[in-house]
């Protein structure tokens, strides 16, 4: 792998909240269908998107109260009911499960965070809203000791929730304790208590809704089947336009993992992510599925059937030096089921001395079958500007990849745990992301063959991060021989300790 860049992080820049970039006011751009001023009654269009064979319902409402609404679905105006999350208990052995679907802590003091996101797209809407869930530090459940710090070093510690939502608005909800958090060993499922109920016990695992609600006053808890919550945003964001309060409850069936529909699901980075090299680690653990339920954001009540939705993480001692991201799976008038992630950083490599290297991947489910390019099976290049562009291409020796995004939009600065500083703004977002994805069939001479995939895209959530960021990030991916034929050997290292539970690392 290219270690190419070795420098000192004190000699790095430092990103202010706006990551260096000129700041933006919130309402600087005009977007389509962005306005919160809406009739309490709207009647939307419906858009066939290519996650959905169906264009799913959509039910808004201006006020949270308002339990009837009006819906459009083929064409068809029609009264309706709101419409109702159906929460099932998590099974073991689920049906599409990755492997590091799992709570990756593992009792040590050594520096360490994970964090968590959800998306739930609305394309009748043209809005999303994007769910951060992190932990940092979990072995010390409380800010550190005058002499913690002095044997341990500083370390930042807590939760954080934060959610990107409808009309760039955004919300963050913060505890320096993690006392009430829990995760799962081995499944995706999570949640934490950032307040009680008067008198109640805080939960410690999957809940029913009913008693979620009885117990937790302001809190969050998630699985792959069910996502709830309420949080209040804590004054912290004053660079970015903020709702007071969120509340949302869904639920969810999975529809890609990451890998083939049918087959025995991957882990994003290969099987060395079971080992705590090559940090952070990245595992997408729903590329596609299908979300029913409602949202409380702002004064207003969205509420959707089958609107497509993702899920990811990562895990580790720290995010990278820098990074990019782009993800969509609502796009317009495909034939078959879509949905792209595509991502890549510098990050560090383990050892005394600072080296770096490039890392990237593009994974692409289309109608079944997953199309993989990873430096191990090919070459990832890419074209990155500080923020409006993302070029990224791909050969993994039977198929072209090419991407490319755009926005016109200022941007929300988000926070992701840092080594540095905690919880910290480190990167930008936008769900208004231009996209066009297109797969060709490689012809022996590396040339683009029939094509396979060519579909567009208006709501594609976009990112870059960390830095410096001066100017467009041309770069490559490529793994050593050696190096690939081992990460193309199929090891189930998850499916090799189901045999041995009790050794079963944290995580996978």
């Amino acid at each position: 792998m290219e270690a190419n860049f070795q420098r000192s992080l004190s000699d790095l820049r430092h990103f202010s909240p706006n990551l260096g970039f000129p700041a933006s006011s919130p309402f600087s751009t005009v977007k389509p269908f962005h306005s919160p001023n809406q009739s309490s009654l709207t009647r939307w269009r419906s858009q066939k998107v290519g996650f959905r064979s169906l264009a799913s319902r959509l039910l808004v409402s201006n006020s949270v109260t308002n339990q009837e609404t009006e819906a459009v679905e083929g064409g068809r105006t029609e009264s309706v009911a709101s419409a109702s999350p159906l929460y099932v208990p998590t099974p073991p052995n689920r049906e599409l499960r990755t492997p590091h679907s799992g709570y990756h802590f593992d009792g040590t003091t050594r520096q360490f965070f994970e964090g968590w996101y959800f998306k739930v797209s609305i394309p009748e809407r043209k809005e999303s809203f994007c769910f951060m869930y992190s932990v940092e530090n979990p072995a010390f459940r409380k800010k550190l000791s005058p002499l913690e710090v002095a044997q341990h070093g500083p370390r930042s510690t807590g939760v954080g929730a934060q959610i990107l939502g409808a009309y760039d608005k955004y919300i963050c909800q913060y505890s320096e304790e993690s006392q009430n958090f829990w995760g799962s060993r081995h499944e995706l499922m999570l949640g934490n208590t950032f307040v009680a109920e008067k008198g109640m016990q805080p939960p410690s695992k999957e809940v029913p809704p009913q008693e979620f609600n009885r117990t937790v006053s302001e809190g969050f808890q998630v699985t792959p089947f069910w996502h709830q919550g309420f949080i209040r945003d804590d004054g912290r964001s004053d660079y970015v336009q903020t709702v007071k309060t969120a509340r949302w409850e869904y639920s969810t069936r999975p529809v890609y993992g990451w890998g083939n529909v049918g087959s025995k699901q991957q882990s994003t980075a290969g099987w060395l992510a079971a080992f705590p090299v090559f940090e952070p680690h990245w595992q997408i653990c729903m590329a596609a599925g299908l979300s029913t339920g409602w949202i409380e954001w702002d004064g207003e009540r969205f509420e959707f059937k089958d609107a497509p939705s993702y899920s990811e993480k990562n895990w580790g001692g720290g995010f990278p030096r820098k990074w990019f991201w782009v993800q969509c799976n609502a796009f317009e008038s495909a034939k078959g089921e879509v949905a792209l992630t595509a991502g890549g950083g510098l990050r560090q490599l383990p050892g005394l001395t600072e080296t770096f290297e490039n890392a990237a991947l593009i994974g692409v489910h289309y109608d079944g079958i997953f199309y993989e390019f990873a430096p191990w099976k090919g070459v990832v290049t890419w074209e990155i500007s500080p923020w409006g562009h993302w070029f990224i291409t791909a050969d993994n020796g039977m198929h072209l990849v090419e991407l490319e995004a755009t926005t016109n939009d200022p941007g929300t600065t988000l926070r992701a745990p840092t080594t540095e500083a905690g919880l910290a703004p480190a990167c930008k977002d936008t769900c208004y992301g231009d996209l066009k994805l297109q797969i060709w069939e490689r012809r022996y001479d590396g040339s683009k063959g029939k094509i396979i995939l060519d579909v567009a895209s208006d709501m594609a959530a976009v990112e870059v991060g960390g830095g410096p960021w001066f100017n467009t990030w041309k770069g490559k991916a490529t793994t050593p021989e050696l190096l690939s034929s081992a990460l193309r050997v199929p090891i189930d290292l998850d499916g090799f300790f189901n045999f041995l539970p009790p050794f079963k690392p944290p995580g996978l």
